[in-house]
């Protein structure tokens, strides 16, 4: 099993295109390492020359006597293969590709790239990249990059470190952490990822020791289980992760089988499984490097309870909407706590957000009083202050870090940010005391809520759910499926399907009717027509017998001419049912991370609203209410305005039975879809079913 030490901490190094030139791609690393003072072997390979930047030069890697750890690539593509060769003939643990000319031009760099693949796979070398920038281990001064930001940007060792599929913008992450002042100790681009993916890089990161948050960048995943072992890992191990991902898929090029197709486009799917597993999907640099900046005290508040503490009624209402805006509670102080607060300063607003108003720079006392208030007796899980330009005032920075050092005593274990304007100088004596200080108030709240989503994630157990595959599991029918087959399919796992009849000729009309008072819906049955009133293939309120066969004959009709190529199983017929909220519930199996379930506003909503929820099939029961609870509409299934709320339980089950359906038969089955499903105050039915098979 390798370790990030084994990757990260070589005793020797080959530089194989080792140039004399150190603005050169491979006379870059060499010179960081030597300007550095890496205390291990450094073996420049280049044919052409005795020496490279003063240190003896050597033919090829065979040439070298001595054990060798990890080769640095920096030749051409049709090269590569070749060079590791000889690695694995020198017993090298890792091998890191700077070359381009891979997979990402196709052709012979696809076949360069499989070769690459295949001498990993047989001889156990870790290879990363290739098309990758490299990486370092500032701890070891261990510097097999050709990034330019070493020569600006001495890294210094820290608990954070850095995982990032693009070589350019892992720089960017590192350059900009290294201005903020932040430490980083391990820094790794993946490139083409080959061998080596950001995935595992984040796993080795959450395992090792000096690590304890994780930046990450990623434009895709290949392997999802791989991928979330490592979010899980670093969950347990309580280690942030901090995930940019970007790169969102044309969805609508999937929107030919199913609305379920559509909107489990690969974004929304990555967003669901990043929250899942416990990593903080970020939206911006700057986000990235506020939430990680407010990692360093490594508290993670458990709850979502906000207390917010200002010298400015302005600056607590842009932060309390910022919080509504995040979905934190600003909860109001106890009233005898604001009695408390009034006595202290009678023209304060002792709610919360509390203002000590100007009468801070006359008594400083205040703040210390007014905190410990809020602390004891408010039950807040964190405080922000926001004390704006007045923080960075030579007179009143000290006394007032001297009154908050005061009134966080004996609360060490709660997390304080200091929203302040102050030059650097006063803003690292605040931090080396161990506040935190970000500028804005918005982005204070909202590297907050970060912290406070890592408390819930790290303290919650993650239930294995019970699934019995064996009980779900249906035969593949080994056929395209009609919309009567899929209905059995769903309904033999339980799940609320209308009941319909099939006719093959106008003569068997005559039986559905029993009674004449019911209205009925027929539709065009088919396994090659899925989105059926596309071709006029739907008739509702079908009153009596003679409307009935007037439909067959139209829907005939129709479908003759708008897809004569379709094969006609016949017709089905079924009831009309009407009320409820028209839901969509349906499953798919995502490419990357597998089997997955979806729940939302169906009918005409599905794809102008777009109020969807995922999940990771199979999925509890409790994760299935939450699915709910997650849509913006969640209101109109718990009951909103005096309505009775729907049939939470049968819900419930009907998105549990469909996750584990998808789950036992992911081997036939692609996509699953009811839709609309009608969900009422006493009945929850399903009116269309799609199973597309693979």
């Amino acid at each position: 099993m390798t370790t990030l030490q084994e990757i990260m901490s070589p005793k020797s190094i080959a530089i194989v295109g080792a140039s004399d030139n150190k603005a050169r791609i491979g006379g870059r690393p060499l010179a960081h390492m030597i300007e550095q003072k890496f205390s291990g072997g450094i073996f420049p390979i280049n044919p052409n020359r005795d020496t490279v930047q003063g240190i003896k030069a050597y033919s090829s890697l065979l040439d070298v006597k001595e054990d060798l750890d990890f080769i640095l690539v920096a030749v051409p593509s049709q090269l590569v293969v070749s060079v590791l060769k000889q690695a694995v003939e020198k017993k090298a643990k890792t091998a890191l590709i700077f070359s381009s000319g891979f997979s990402e031009i196709g052709g012979q760099g696809e076949i360069y790239q499989s070769q690459i693949k295949k001498i990993s796979k047989d001889s156990g070398l870790r290879v990363i990249g290739p098309n990758c920038l490299g990486l370092f281990n500032s701890a070891t001064n261990f510097y097999p990059t050709f990034t330019s930001t070493i020569d600006r940007a001495t890294p210094r060792p820290g608990g954070i470190s850095i995982a990032s599929q693009s070589g350019a913008y892992g720089s960017h992450i590192y350059m900009v952490a290294h201005q903020r002042g932040l430490g980083i100790r391990y820094w790794m681009t993946t490139g083409n990822e080959v061998d080596l993916s950001v995935g595992e890089t984040i796993q080795l990161m959450a395992e090792d020791p000096d690590v304890h948050s994780i930046m990450a960048y990623a434009e895709s995943v290949k392997d999802g289980k791989q991928f979330t072992k490592a979010l899980d890992t670093a969950r347990s191990e309580k280690k942030p992760v901090i995930f940019m991902k970007v790169g969102r898929s044309e969805v609508g090029a999937a929107a030919a089988n199913s609305h379920t197709a559509s909107l489990a486009g690969e974004d929304a799917v990555y967003d669901e499984v990043l929250r899942a597993h416990g990593a903080y999907r970020v939206r911006s640099t700057e986000e990235m490097l506020d939430v990680a900046y407010a990692t360093k005290p490594r508290i993670f508040p458990a709850g979502k309870n906000l207390g917010l503490v200002t010298i400015s009624g302005g600056g607590g209402v842009l932060m309390a909407d910022a919080a509504f805006d995040e979905g934190l509670t600003v909860g109001p102080m106890p009233e005898d706590a604001q009695d408390k607060l009034k006595e202290l300063v009678p023209f304060a607003s002792p709610m919360n957000p509390v203002d000590v108003t100007a009468q801070f720079f006359n008594d400083l006392s205040i703040v210390p009083k007014f905190t410990d208030l809020m602390l004891s007796r408010g039950g807040y899980d964190a405080l922000i202050g926001f004390w704006t330009s007045v923080a960075g005032s030579p007179l009143l920075s000290k006394p007032l870090l001297s009154s908050l050092k005061h009134a966080m005593t004996g609360y060490e274990d709660k997390l304080f940010i200091n929203c302040m304007v102050a030059p650097e100088e006063i803003v690292k004596t605040y931090e080396n005391e161990g506040f935190l200080c970000i500028e804005d108030p918005t982005r204070a709240v909202v590297a907050m809520s970060a912290l406070m989503f890592f408390g819930e994630k790290f303290n919650v157990n993650k239930i294995k759910k019970d699934f019995k595959k064996n009980k779900y599991f249906i035969n593949n029918p080994q056929k395209k499926l009609n919309e009567i087959d899929c209905s059995e399919i769903l309904r033999s796992a339980n799940l609320p399907i209308v009941k319909s009849s099939r006719i093959e000729n106008i003569e068997d009309v005559s039986s559905i009717y029993e009674n004449d008072n019911n209205k009925y819906v027929m539709k065009i049955l088919s396994a090659d027509i899925q989105h059926k009133t596309d071709v006029g293939g739907v008739i509702l309120n079908i009153e009596n017998i003679d409307q009935a066969k007037e439909a067959f004959k139209k829907i005939n009709k129709n479908v003759r001419e708008k897809a004569p190529k379709a094969i006609i199983d016949g017709m089905m017929i079924s009831p009309m049912i009407k009320g409820g909220i028209e839901c969509i519930l349906g499953a798919k199996i995502d490419p990357v991370f597998g089997p997955i379930v979806m729940f939302g506003l169906g009918g005409i909503y599905t794809e102008v609203m777009k109020d969807i929820s995922f999940a990771e099939a199979p999925v509890s029961s409790k994760k299935a209410e939450k699915m709910i609870s997650s849509l913006k509409s969640k209101d109109v299934f718990f009951g909103a305005r005096g309505q009775p709320p729907v049939d939470i339980k049968s819900l419930i089950e009907a998105i549990v039975n469909l996750s584990n359906l998808i789950a036992a038969n992911s081997d036939w089955v692609d996509q699953v879809e009811m839709n609309p499903i009608l969900v009422s105050e006493n009945r929850v039915v399903a009116l269309d079913a799609l199973i597309v098979t693979k």
